[in-house]
């Protein structure tokens, strides 16, 4: 399979991870485990997935000149991801506070750091669209850049993966970019500004009516929903089940669903196949700790239905 070439623009930060109980309540106190760093950010984690996998790819953010900055570049180059796009600036390296509970359910607080500093010029300096074939996007980076980048995806004819995540209200112009939008419920809500429907196929088809070429929507143990607009306008659309394991650890496991679906369209796959591949990878993030660290080479992904 030829394996195009995947560009990730986005976040890349130090994730202080917290084992507790339970989550606190307003006003409570709760005792948890040691404080482990460990390398995150769902810009960083969607390319280590991809490189993990195989995937031919570059990233494009920004990391303080700290210990941190170096855990992630550290991780980021061993999964085998191109990083001359990162730049070292002056702040601090992005982080977030991850609380997790024994139901392996997590809270996230996200200090942004560098990562506020991923500017448009930083995106033009880096990539070099003639030789990409496909680039990711979230939006842990100014939505200006997010933006930025699904205009240069558009003129450059490059198909563009935008992960909507975390939620937050979209133009038409950079929905319209998108092949496929991929959101979990909770962001669908944010982008359809309203109650939205309660079936999620037909969340995921109000989604496509707010311009994107295609549409994934996540829906945690319950697997995904996909649709596609034809050339004609017609759509077609399908559900896909999760897998059935025992979950330790839902951290991260969208980003490594992000990155093996671009590393299966930058393949060739089309959007079904991917989200048939994606799922899998999912399924084995979820049983081991962390972010990166969860993320399976291909011969680790043996379930496939």
């Amino acid at each position: 399979m030829h394996r195009g070439r995947i560009v990730v623009v986005g976040s890349a930060n130090a994730d202080l991870v917290i084992h507790v109980d339970h989550r606190p309540a307003g006003g409570e106190t709760v005792l948890g485990s040691d404080l482990v760093v460990m390398p995150g950010g769902k810009g960083a984690n969607q390319a280590v997935a991809a490189g993990r996998l195989g995937g031919r790819v570059a990233f494009v953010g920004c990391v303080g000149q700290d210990d941190n900055g170096e855990l992630l570049r550290d991780s980021l180059t061993g999964a085998g991801v191109e990083t001359a796009g990162l730049a070292t600036v002056p702040a601090a390296t992005g982080s977030a506070v991850i609380v997790l509970t024994p139901d392996a359910e997590n809270s996230i607080i996200v200090s942004p750091g560098a990562n506020a500093l991923v500017s448009p010029e930083a995106v033009d300096r880096a990539v070099e669209w003639d030789t990409t074939r496909l680039v990711v996007v979230q939006l842990e980076v100014p939505l200006a850049t997010v933006a930025h980048v699904a205009r240069r995806a558009l003129e450059h004819g490059t198909r563009l993966i935008l992960n909507a995540a975390p939620a937050a209200v979209l133009d038409r112009a950079t929905l319209s970019a998108a092949d496929p939008l991929v959101v979990n419920q909770s962001e669908a809500a944010t982008l359809l500004a309203e109650r939205p429907p309660d079936d999620p196929a037909d969340v995921a088809r109000a989604l496509l009516d707010l311009g994107p070429r295609a549409v994934v929507l996540t829906l945690g143990s319950e697997g995904s929903v996909w649709c596609v607009r034809g050339d004609g306008g017609s759509v077609s659309s399908g559900r896909r089940p999760a897998l059935r394991v025992r979950a330790l650890d839902t951290t991260g496991a969208g980003d490594a669903y992000v990155g093996a679906l671009a590393v299966a369209l930058a393949g060739g796959s089309d959007l079904p196949g991917a989200v048939e591949r994606a799922t899998a990878v999912a399924a084995v993030a979820v049983t081991r700790l962390g972010a990166q660290a969860s993320y399976p080479t291909p011969d680790e992904v043996t379930v496939e239905r």
